[in-house]
C-alpha cells in the first residue's frame, strides 16, 4: 500500500475513533476535536480531513441516520452495534460530501475498518448497506 493510502486509511481510522467516541458519550465535537488532534498541526491536509468528516458527520447526523435506515432497513439505526453505525455514518458522508473518492475505494476503506474494529459480521454488513446506498443514491461511475 502506498504511503498516501496509508496515511488517508489512518486518517479515515482517526476519524472513526473519532465519531465512535461522540456516539457514547456526551463529549462537545470541540472536545473530542481538540482532545485527538491536540498534537497534529491542524493546517495539514490530513489533520483537516479527519477534522471535516468528524464535524459534517455530527451535523448532518440524523439525515446519514435517515439514508442508513433505508439502505439496512432491517437494523433500526438505534441498535446497530455503535463502531458499524459509525462506520455507516462515515461513509455515508464521505460518498457524498467527498465526490472525487472513488465509489470503490471509500467501500472499500470502510469495509476494511469493519473487519478491523467490528464483529465478524460488519465486514459483509457494512458493505451491503454501502453498495445498497451506491446504487439508490448516488449517479457515480465506480472508478
Amino acid at each position: 500500500m502506498s504511503e498516501k493510502k496509508s496515511a488517508r486509511r489512518d486518517a479515515r481510522a482517526l476519524a472513526l475513533q473519532m465519531l465512535y467516541e461522540l456516539d457514547l458519550t456526551h463529549h462537545t465535537v470541540g472536545q473530542v476535536v481538540i482532545s485527538h488532534l491536540a498534537d497534529a498541526d491542524r493546517d495539514h491536509p490530513l489533520s483537516r480531513f479527519v477534522e471535516e468528516i468528524v464535524r459534517g458527520v455530527s451535523e448532518r447526523r440524523d439525515d446519514l441516520d435517515t439514508l442508513i435506515a433505508q439502505v439496512a432497513p432491517e437494523w433500526p439505526v438505534a441498535q446497530m452495534a455503535p463502531v458499524d453505525r459509525s462506520i455507516l455514518r462515515m461513509a455515508i458522508y464521505e460518498l457524498s460530501y467527498y465526490p472525487d473518492t472513488p465509489l470503490r475505494v471509500a467501500i472499500n476503506e470502510a469495509v476494511e475498518l469493519a473487519r478491523i474494529y467490528g464483529s465478524d459480521s460488519s465486514p459483509r454488513f457494512v458493505n451491503g448497506a454501502l453498495g445498497t446506498f451506491a446504487k439508490d443514491h448516488l449517479d457515480r461511475d465506480e472508478g
